[in-house]
């Protein structure tokens, strides 16, 4: 299997080059950050073989002295190793590991031949912290596993799609966990539980105070299990109260914050379409990889198929910079409020199967309630397409191989 030329991400890197912006590309662990950053300098060097890059990574045997230094040592570094009277391209792996992080990237920021390239595994360190520091200043990539297209063209699984796609939602898209699922399934499901812990080892935990690892965990589990469903920590506080799992919903609260600071949830809050306003409840939460749910909980596809659908939905979604809201209609839901980099509004309902007549009805019936002329799409594994009473109907692997 080959590696993946990660377009998209490199078009963006490729258009704010030389922008007096510092490209942050954040997301979880191990799903291909520094890989991307490293195609980037390739592209550099294709352009221009004489171009200044200095990249570095704290885990690499030649930096690792680094990685007991102060913001203002490795500053001293990076100055001592840039060319003078040009530009100098400089990538910086995990930055939020370097002690006060902020102070070296706004020195780095101000200095007239470098162009900065850092990569980040926490939202809170670099949405929070920077955006008091650096509003303005930086541009953040969020870049997520593998998507469908990319895992086909990794795999080269190209002739039955349909049992691609069975095999993605439950492989999920980690690079590495689709190149060891070619060995087995218990291969991929080992490595993607250590990469959960080892994110909860270092993006959570020594951040936050976690007083009860296995209410922790109970609680990533309801939210892995809930993808595509309204949750709300009261909820999830009683659910797991009743189970004798005793937790207040401020507990709950704190631990889903933390699970979204590590990239491993992604939170989408509903909109009032008629009213043309944002609501504060009932939001839902979709999980940045299938594979966690698999490898956490051992679920079958089976399982649940029209919110996993959902949950890979959300995520091209992301992957293509939609603005995504979950819709309130009078007393019915559209699964995602759309706005493109255009400004254009599209409101899309996703369901496993709508071939059972109750069924359509059932998932048409939101768009009838929304006033305006938006596109109006619903996706589904049908190979039935076609319209009703202008909605489109899109089957779900060909919305997602052809953007």
């Amino acid at each position: 299997m080959k590696t993946i030329i990660r377009k998209n991400y490199l078009n963006t890197l490729s258009v704010l080059k030389d922008k007096n912006l510092i490209k942050v590309a954040t997301g979880v662990r191990r799903c291909g950050k520094s890989t991307l950053m490293m195609q980037f300098q390739d592209l550099l060097r294709a352009e221009n073989p004489n171009v200044s890059v200095l990249a570095i990574n704290m885990d690499m045997p030649e930096f690792r002295i680094l990685a007991e230094k102060n913001w203002k040592e490795i500053y001293d570094y990076i100055i001592q190793h840039i060319k003078k009277n040009e530009t100098n391209y400089v990538f910086i792996d995990e930055v939020q590991n370097v002690p006060e992080f902020e102070k070296l990237l706004e020195g780095l920021y101000v200095h007239p031949n470098i162009d900065l390239y850092v990569t980040g595994s926490n939202a809170f360190l670099l949405s929070s912290e920077l955006a008091t520091l650096l509003t303005g200043r930086a541009y953040e990539i969020n870049v997520l596993p593998f998507s469908f297209a990319d895992y086909l063209e990794f795999t080269e699984k190209t002739a039955n799609p349909d049992r691609a796609f069975a095999e993605y939602v439950r492989t999920g898209g980690f690079p590495e966990a689709v190149r060891l699922s070619q060995a087995g399934n218990n291969f991929a499901n080992e490595y993607l539980q250590t990469v959960f812990k080892n994110i909860y080892e270092n993006d959570i935990s020594k951040r936050h105070t976690i007083y009860a690892e296995e209410s922790y965990q109970e609680v990533v589990d309801f939210l892995i299990d809930s993808v595509g469903s309204n949750v709300s920590a009261g909820n999830i506080a009683k659910v797991l109260s009743a189970n004798k799992k005793k937790i207040d919903n401020k507990t709950v609260s704190k631990y889903i914050n933390t699970l979204v600071e590590a990239y491993l949830f992604y939170k989408v809050n509903r909109y009032d379409i008629k009213g043309k306003q944002h609501l504060a409840t009932q939001e839902k939460y979709y999980l940045v990889d299938l594979g966690f749910r698999n490898a956490l909980l051992g679920k079958e596809l089976v399982s649940d198929a029209g919110h996993l659908l959902e949950n890979v939905i959300y995520l091209e979604l992301k992957r293509r910079n939609h603005q995504i809201w979950i819709g309130k209609t009078d007393n019915l839901e559209v699964d995602f409020v759309v706005r493109n980099n255009e400004g254009y509004t599209q409101y899309i309902q996703v369901s496993q199967t709508v071939q059972n007549a109750i069924t359509l009805a059932r998932e048409l019936a939101p768009f009838d309630k929304i006033p305006d002329h938006n596109e109006k799409i619903l996706i589904t594994m049908d190979y039935e397409s076609g319209t009703h009473n202008g909605i489109k109907q899109i089957n779900a692997i060909d919305w997602l191989l052809n953007p």
